[in-house]
């Protein structure tokens, strides 16, 4: 397994990342745990999750899947060998907090509650979900200015920043961020001096390149790390879902709500990159989760699973190098659908 360092910190994690948001709704605490020993023992060292997992968010499952991290730490005794990262959760939820706000009491209350599910005493990365304020994110297109009220970056920073010095916390991050939001935050520790966040986690794969106008120049120049989430874009790029097919057990089929790689642009670009890898004997999800792991801004990849089957090729993906000649189709391919799912 590769290692990256996590930027501005003294921590190197695999390169292949853990994502967990299925455990507590579609996969069971056994199976939760069979996945965190099977990463393990090939090499992954990071594990990610979030106080509102597992998703689609309910109120009577909110916190399930850290509860199952947190009983796997107490069976195995492996709490020191997995950089841990989590969440607290942006506004909309009126179960959590009184609607998950990001103010100073709210950010120290989750992250209370985060460690009590995770059954640890530090968190090693903590990041916020999304932005308080009302701007792009999970898709959004057509930016539209608001004043609607919102918690100052510089309170949510601060109050991270006193995570940090209680020892709770040992870095911090941001979640589903914009340029401008990440220069507030960069802004804010300069000025304030307080603690400088470590990386971004964004949405990047073949069907959303987003991260590439103005969020990479970014990251790279301040030495951000971008941990890439939906690198298979729910499983799109597999091609299960190809010419309207609905496995059972797809994310896509079971939860309606999952829409954002759902279009005929996207179902345009994904046979495309299906087809190419299939010329090239690639398997498509592996080809998929190849790309992402060659980009030069990429720190590592978040990869999710239902099943061992997937778990295994998915990590699998980390030995794949794709050649020159199809990383030249790759981006053939994206000139016709430059981003198809924002």
């Amino acid at each position: 397994m590769e290692y990256r360092k996590l930027s501005h910190t003294e921590l190197n994690v695999s390169l292949i990342c853990l994502g967990t948001m299925t455990w507590g709704e579609q996969n069971t605490e056994v199976q939760a745990h069979e996945q965190m020993d099977y990463a393990l023992a090939q090499g992954i060292n990071f594990f990610d999750v979030a106080e509102m997992y597992p998703v689609p968010p309910k109120p009577d499952t909110q916190g399930r899947t850290e509860q199952y991290i947190g009983t796997w730490f107490k069976k195995t005794g492996k709490r020191k060998d997995i950089v841990l990262a989590t969440k607290v959760t942006g506004p909309g939820f009126a179960y959590l907090r009184g609607g998950s706000k990001l103010d100073r009491k709210s950010v120290l209350s989750a992250c209370d509650d985060n460690l009590k599910r995770l059954q640890t005493d530090y968190i090693d990365l903590y990041q916020v979900h999304w932005p308080q304020r009302p701007t792009n994110y999970f898709g959004k297109l057509g930016y539209e200015h608001t004043n609607t009220p919102a918690v100052p970056i510089e309170e949510t920073l601060g109050a991270l920043d006193e995570l940090v010095k209680q020892g709770k916390v040992r870095h911090v991050g941001v979640s589903n961020e914009t340029p401008w939001g990440l220069h507030q935050y960069l802004s804010a520790s300069r000025e304030k001096k307080l603690t400088r966040i470590a990386s971004i986690q964004n949405p990047y794969s073949l069907l959303n390149r987003s991260f590439e106008i103005g969020l990479a120049e970014f990251a790279h120049r301040e030495n951000i790390a971008l941990l890439a989430y939906s690198p298979m874009a729910f499983g799109v790029l597999s091609g299960k879902y190809l010419d309207g097919k609905r496995p059972a057990d797809g994310r896509v089929t079971l939860f309606a709500r999952f829409s954002r790689y759902s279009n005929p642009q996207a179902d345009g670009a994904a046979a495309e990159y299906v087809a190419l890898a299939k010329k090239n004997s690639l398997d498509p999800a592996q080809m998929a989760l190849a790309f992402v792991n060659s980009r030069p801004f990429l720190t590592s990849t978040i990869i999710g699973a239902t099943t061992m089957e997937q778990l295994r090729s998915n990590i699998a993906s980390e030995k794949i190098r794709l050649s020159a000649d199809v990383l030249a189709e790759i981006e053939k391919i994206h000139q016709r659908f430059t981003i198809p799912c924002p």
